[in-house]
């Protein structure tokens, strides 16, 4: 049956733990800090990394990623290496992503400043075409005007 629970700091009938921590109790420690002193770290007193957290995460290996021929080019691009030799086969994935994104902003500044460059040269452009008093309007309506005469011309020579 359940008990009753009337104390800070009883166990709980279901879990078998505390249900609120008494005075001066601290938290739980986190899984695999069980045997290991605070701020010890690893290599400190204590339970080796194997036997802590099993073996899954026994053997850390630095992740690292074979960059391809566009990602050299990247590398190449923004700086990190001055030739395609001093680039080793195998890089960290952090140094190839601040590379991308370092592209991405230059590319983007790139094609800020042709954007500004294209509208001077759309305001030249129009400018020059004001002067000619030339406008989209007129060149429509002179367009209309010559599919409305060959529209003519084929109606005639198809009558005759």
């Amino acid at each position: 049956e359940l008990q009753s629970v009337s104390a800070v700091g009883e166990q709980d009938a279901y879990s078998g733990g505390r249900i609120s921590p008494g005075v001066g109790d601290r938290p739980a420690s986190p899984p695999g800090a069980a045997g290991r002193a605070r701020g010890a770290g690893w290599g400190g007193a204590g339970v080796a990394p194997a036997a802590a957290e099993g073996p899954a995460e026994a053997h850390r290996v630095v992740a690292s990623c074979k960059p391809s021929k566009f990602d050299k080019k990247i590398l190449l691009w923004t700086g990190r290496f001055k030739t395609e030799e001093e680039i080793p086969l195998r890089i960290p994935p952090e140094m190839l992503d601040k590379a991308r994104n370092k592209a991405r902003v230059k590319a983007c500044y790139i094609m800020i400043g042709l954007s500004i460059i294209a509208c001077f040269a759309v305001i030249a452009s129009a400018k020059k075409a004001a002067a000619r008093h030339e406008s989209l309007t007129s060149l429509n309506l002179a367009k209309k005007a010559k599919w409305r005469k060959e529209a003519a011309l084929a109606a005639e020579a198809k009558t005759k």
